[in-house]
């Protein structure tokens, strides 16, 4: 196992202890360069060691915040490339301004144009599970339809009964439509952002 995967393998280990049920042990014995390095790799800002110090603080232990801040600081330099600016965009992740100066244009400049790929992939995205609600809540309501209809001609059901699950059918009914509308809509929205995206990405392959 090379070094890097060495750091990241301790790094999992270690972090899935650093928590508010850190033990006392734990706390005086743990990597903190190992910590810091893993912290960085994964672009997290630098406030992370609070939480660390306040999970250690019940047991009256302090973080070796030097040691974490060198961990820190060579993972960030593994973080900062611009394979992985635009992989962070891309995702839609949020970028924490923690990238040093030598680095930190490349790493935006990719981070960006991943970016703005996640918008326009976004849009297609949450148009899809807006429709999905909708269609989901129809076919809610068209069993609430379906059981009013039941009380209704029911020899069990009182008049008041009948009377609300009429009520209750109409309003169901009346709402059923409504989202039949929105459904539309979100069709027409969802073609015009496909289509965006479609053109994003012919123009992304004719600069490649």
């Amino acid at each position: 196992m090379n070094r890097k995967s060495l750091l990241l393998a301790l790094a999992t280990i270690v972090l899935a202890g650093c928590s508010s049920q850190m033990t006392k042990d734990e706390c005086r014995t743990v990597d903190w360069r190992t910590v810091g390095y893993e912290d960085g790799v994964a672009g997290r800002p630098g406030d992370q060691i609070g939480a660390y110090r306040r999970a250690c603080a019940e047991h009256g232990v302090t973080p070796d915040l030097d040691a974490y801040r060198l961990g820190r600081a060579d993972g960030l330099r593994e973080f900062c490339q611009p394979t992985n600016g635009y992989r962070t965009g891309a995702s839609g992740a949020t970028y924490y301004d923690v990238c040093p100066p030598d680095l930190a244009p490349a790493f935006l400049a990719q981070y960006e144009r991943g970016r703005e790929r996640w918008h326009f992939e976004s849009r297609v995205t949450q148009a899809d599970a807006q429709i999905a609600s909708r269609r989901a809540e129809i076919d809610r309501l068209e069993q609430a339809i379906a059981k009013s209809g039941f009380d209704v001609v029911s020899a069990t059901s009182t008049p008041e009964q009948r009377t609300e699950a009429v009520i209750e059918a109409k309003q169901s009914a009346e709402r059923i439509g409504r989202l039949r509308e929105e459904i539309v809509v979100l069709q027409q929205e969802r073609a015009r952002y496909a289509e965006e995206l479609e053109a994003y990405r012919a123009r992304v392959a004719a600069t490649d």
